[in-house]
């Protein structure tokens, strides 16, 4: 529009020249489609022009600022401030008021900020929810959730949750009612809960020849998000009330539709639309947030946890959540090990001081049976938790002074889990030694590997992580040498649990692999496949549920369990959460994203050899891993 109005500077036919070569020249990795798609923006450039006259008034204008309060002191005097970049002028006070100074940050903050920037959200029909809880376990944000309510919380509910409910139609339900809520001000509107609800699926697969889906046959829909934020004080109320997964069946409660019930320790992240890493990491909150000590890697994961002062992570009614740090990217293993090491020094000393207590005539008879009770449970995190209150209580009550020691440990008596977070760039590549020092030992650590491909947070550089064939920053003609197996690495200690698991290919292997690596007595890993949107996902992110479940189907990205214990009982201790690759399907797999599909256009001559190469590679990766957990 600029040249089309000063054909003085330039004529307005050589700069759109020029213009269109320059977007060709930025956007050609990206594909076709997007390079003619700013072509066209190029081209409309010089339609619906409008001249609005300037008024002289308009230089005397000053900003008007309007505040909005949300209630929250903390919220309101502090995190906005910050937020809107006043934090030089915070005073000293501000800091000692919230108790601040040693560096830490209150959680509970992200879900209040409601940024309100999608342009559509999720509205949900209940007269086609089969009540599978899949939108909320495929939720980046946990921005939709299932709720359960009872009378008495259905009463105190706002109008607009009133009459628009689903009686549970799960055992131990009975009598509570359903409903999905959406938090439309937090949503970010990825559309990922849409594309993978099961009623639409459902209604779907019902669709006769040549008839469309309408609104009244999808149970989630995207609407425009105004016209929903009305719904936004529902979640308010219904995301503060207790989650019932404990009434579920124990057999249910490791099941999709169990872990929608349970608390998301982390909700309302800074992520990407659509991002294939934080579903994960809200799983694992969901799974032990409440006992969760973490270990986090630069990365992603560390601007989307910890960007100050916000952060996603929240706590429950006991004032209990994930304590989580960040220290660098190459160090992060050694971090966490050193949070390990840490809380085993701690329960030594509490056993020793417990240990003493049971055999002095001073310690009340009641406080000794509590001190065998904790000693029985020891290696139970759960019932630790449920034995530790009544213990401190006792003993904060107790004549004897010498046990009173035990109260400086008050908060570590009940175990944690300690958990290793980041992404490939530092588990393949520069936290690699770390990480390989750490599988080395014998320590009960937990490492979670969120496998994006490439270095993600940076702009998406290649790393040993990447497989063959694939574009990113440094290897611009496609990625020679094949995908760093670190899996197999891991398997190959023999003392180390191992699982690579895609929850959009296999949600049930995905928990019972979290499952099983936490309650391992010693090192575990497991590697998520991690969509993102450096990939270039064809269709875009709302589809990397989908793109998660072609990449197993294939064989590009194989999903499988490895655990020890299984071998000291004498039986295999690799299970394949899989059915057998169909590697005709590969190549069909990787042209859907642009890391791939550009490869035939920007090196011609290697691209065949370099996609044959990925194929083969591929094939040998399962092959090992099957050989070495024979």
């Amino acid at each position: 529009a600029f040249f089309y109005l000063n054909p003085d500077i330039m004529p307005y036919e050589e700069a759109n020249k020029w213009m269109k070569k320059f977007a060709e020249k930025s956007y050609a990795k990206k594909g076709e489609d997007v390079v003619k798609l700013n072509w066209r923006a190029i081209d409309a450039g010089t339609e619906g022009l409008r001249e609005i006259k300037v008024d002289p008034e308009w230089t005397k204008l000053s900003p008007k600022v309007e505040k909005i309060l949300t209630g929250d002191d903390y919220f309101d005097s502090f995190v906005t401030v910050m937020d809107d970049l006043g934090g030089d002028d915070l005073p000293v006070s501000k800091f000692t008021e919230y108790e601040l100074l040693d560096g830490t940050m209150r959680n509970d903050v992200s879900f209040i900020q409601k940024r309100s920037i999608a342009d559509r959200v999720p509205l949900w029909n209940k007269n086609k929810c089969i009540q599978c809880n899949t939108c909320a376990f495929v939720c980046p944000h946990a921005t939709i959730r299932p709720i359960l309510m009872n009378d008495e919380e259905y009463a105190a509910a706002p109008s607009i949750v009133k009459d628009d409910f689903l009686p549970s139609n799960k055992p131990g339900l009975q009598g509570l009612k359903f409903r999905i809520q959406v938090s439309p001000k937090n949503c970010v509107g990825c559309g990922l809960c849409v594309a993978e609800c099961l009623g639409n699926k459902a209604s779907i697969n019902k669709l006769q020849p040549g008839e469309k889906l309408t609104s009244d046959m999808m149970a989630l829909e995207m609407m425009e998000a105004k016209s929903q934020y009305p719904q936004e004080v529902a979640a308010d109320y219904l995301y503060k009330l207790p989650y019932k997964a404990d009434k579920l069946p124990p057999a249910m409660q490791a099941t999709v539709i169990g872990v929608g019930f349970l608390k998301p320790y982390m909700e309302v992240s800074g992520a990407c639309a659509g991002c294939g890493e934080t579903p994960y990491y809200r799983l694992v909150s969901q799974l032990f947030g409440k006992d969760m000590m973490v270990a986090n890697a630069t990365g992603c994961s560390s601007i989307y946890c910890g960007s100050t002062p916000l952060t996603p992570f929240n706590t429950d009614k006991d004032g209990q959540g994930i304590a989580w740090a960040n220290s660098l990217f190459e160090d992060n293993a050694e971090f966490g090990f050193g949070m390990r090491i840490a809380t085993d020094v701690k329960l030594r000393h509490i056993i020793e001081i417990l240990s003493a207590a049971k055999e002095r005539d001073t310690v009340e008879a009641e406080l000794k049976e509590v001190i065998e009770e904790y000693f029985a449970n020891i290696k139970n995190r759960i019932k630790m938790r449920e034995i530790a209150p009544k213990l401190v209580s006792l003993v904060k009550s107790s004549k004897d002074e010498e046990i009173k020691d035990v109260l400086a440990y008050e908060r570590d008596i009940a175990d944690k889990s300690v958990w290793i977070i980041g992404g490939d760039g530092w588990a393949y590549d520069i936290g690699y030694g770390g990480l390989d020092h750490v599988l080395a030992n014998e320590e009960d650590v937990n490492i979670l590997v969120l496998d994006t491909e490439v270095y993600s947070n940076t702009g998406g550089q290649s790393s040993k992580s990447s497989q063959t064939g694939s574009i990113a920053k440094f290897t611009a003609s496609g990625k020679t040498t094949a995908k760093k197996n670190l899996a197999l690495m891991a398997m190959a200690y023999g003392n180390v649990y191992v699982a690579q698991i895609a929850m959009g290919a296999n949600p049930l292997a995905a928990i019972k692999a979290l499952k099983e690596a936490e309650s391992y007595d010693g090192p575990s890993i497991v590697i998520t496949y991690s969509p993102c949107v450096n990939h270039g996902i064809k269709g875009g992110m709302s589809n990397s549920m989908l793109q998660e479940k072609k990449a197993v189907a294939c064989g590009y990205f194989p999903i499988f369990r490895y655990d020890p214990r299984l071998a000291a009982e004498g039986k295999s201790p690799l299970t394949v959460d899989m059915p057998e690759p169909n590697y005709s399907k590969f190549r069909e797999f990787v042209v859907t994203e642009t890391r791939f599909s550009q490869l035939p256009h920007v090196n011609p001559e290697q691209a065949e050899e370099l996609l044959s190469k990925a194929e083969k590679y591929a094939r040998e990766r399962l092959e090992r891993i099957k050989k070495l957990g024979a």
